[in-house]
């Protein structure tokens, strides 16, 4: 590998802090189109090597990086690579995920840049977001059932992001065949998994340490599960013996869903259809009749221009939760969203604490899981965070 991609004498790109992107307006010029989807090299002005990577001239981030190693992006690669990736997981490294459901690869984090591979039993749910990892699906599908033993992979490559690399959006699985909807247990539920056709994977693994973490609040206690999906915070509050719990959630499928997991698990929590900023206004001149209150709403800061008007969203949010909530209730509050880094999610509790003249102390502050790790030099990597909260 020979081809070089060299920053401007001006540039003054993340990369030489360690990011592993390189933007199309960072660099010298572009290469030809031929190399769109093979490794290339990245120097800086001065001609040093900064690693390996892949590139791609139809995309804004037309480099990401491979290694600071020069390697090719061959079979034998991939292999060492997606091997490390694994070994991450194994519960001798202390990841704490020790079940047959957790995320195996997480794109840079583990130097597989668009690769992301989520685990669920014995089929693997496989999401391919960059040219180079497309081009070598046959490969990575190969690998990743040889090494994990996987029944059955279905390849959810229906994210817009492909389209920006130039990729078709299409889902499908390895062996051609349809893969039927059924239940599976996760963490002593009984969920439906509809990993094919759902949305997303079907199922947010990302949460999962979180729904034990705020379980552990619930007994005896008046439950309001925000946004709700499939209803995994509210069954798992029931589950440990929640007075009440209400789960609410503007898709009437998923509402659907949860109601049907519910039953399926004998547990007692009821659910319902509703946008949760005009649920909680219709509720404004109730009293306070919430012991537990957990918002887990769905990115409000898709980009960077929508973060302003996402962080008033999230203080209105929080306002009317804290406002519902008894004296000495609970608050778990999340966001997903890489755009709003802690200081500004602390800012806005803060704002609206506040606001609601309520006196509000952290009792557990909340981070995605190991299986999800967070590359340093990249703040792109680190998506899920949030805090349990008491609420006077």
């Amino acid at each position: 590998m020979s081809v070089s991609l060299k920053l401007k004498p001006n540039a003054t790109s993340r990369v030489l802090g360690g990011h592993p992107w390189v933007f199309a307006n960072e660099c010298e010029a572009l290469l030809p189109a031929e190399h769109d989807g093979e490794a290339v090299e990245c120097r800086d002005r001065t001609g040093r090597f900064l690693g390996a990577g892949i590139y791609n001239s139809k995309s804004q981030i037309v480099w990401r990086r491979l290694s600071r190693e020069r390697v090719g992006l061959d079979e034998k690669y991939l292999r060492d690579t997606l091997t490390r990736a694994l070994a991450r997981r194994s519960p001798s490294t202390g990841s704490g995920q020790t079940s047959r459901f957790q995320r195996l690869v997480w794109s840079e984090s583990d130097d597989l840049p668009g690769v992301v591979a989520d685990q669920f039993g014995d089929t693997l749910v496989v999401q391919l977001q960059t040219l180079a990892m497309g081009k070598r699906s046959a490969v990575i599908s190969d690998l990743l059932a040889e090494l994990t033993g996987a029944a059955e992979i279905i390849f959810r490559n229906d994210a817009n992001i492909r389209k920006l690399e130039g990729l078709p959006v299409e889902v499908r699985t390895r062996s051609g065949a349809a893969w039927e909807p059924r239940w599976m247990m996760i963490d002593g539920i009984d969920y439906w998994l509809d990993l094919q056709g759902g949305q997303k994977t079907g199922f947010y693994l990302d949460q999962r340490l979180q729904h034990g973490a705020v379980a552990r609040y619930a007994p005896g206690k008046r439950v309001l599960d925000a946004f709700c999906n499939q209803g995994s915070f509210a069954l798992h509050c029931a589950k440990a013996g929640a007075a009440s719990v209400l789960g609410l959630d503007s898709a009437f499928d998923a509402v659907g869903q949860a109601k049907k997991n519910a039953e399926r698990n004998g547990l007692k929590a009821e659910f319902t259809g509703a946008n949760v900023f005009d649920w909680f206004t219709a509720q404004r001149e109730t009293a306070p009749a919430w012991d537990l209150i957990i918002l887990d709403p769905p990115p409000f800061a898709k980009s960077k221009s929508a973060l302003e008007g996402a962080l008033r969203g999230y203080k209105e949010l929080n306002l009317r939760a804290m406002k519902s909530l008894t004296p000495g209730g609970v608050l778990a509050t999340y966001t997903c969203s890489h755009h709003m880094q802690d200081a500004h999610l602390r800012e806005v509790l803060a704002e609206a604490a506040a606001d609601a003249r309520k006196r509000v102390h952290v009792l557990e502050f909340c981070h995605q899981p190991p299986d999800h790790p967070v590359l340093v030099t990249m703040p792109e990597s680190e998506y899920l965070r949030g805090y349990i909260l008491r609420v006077e």
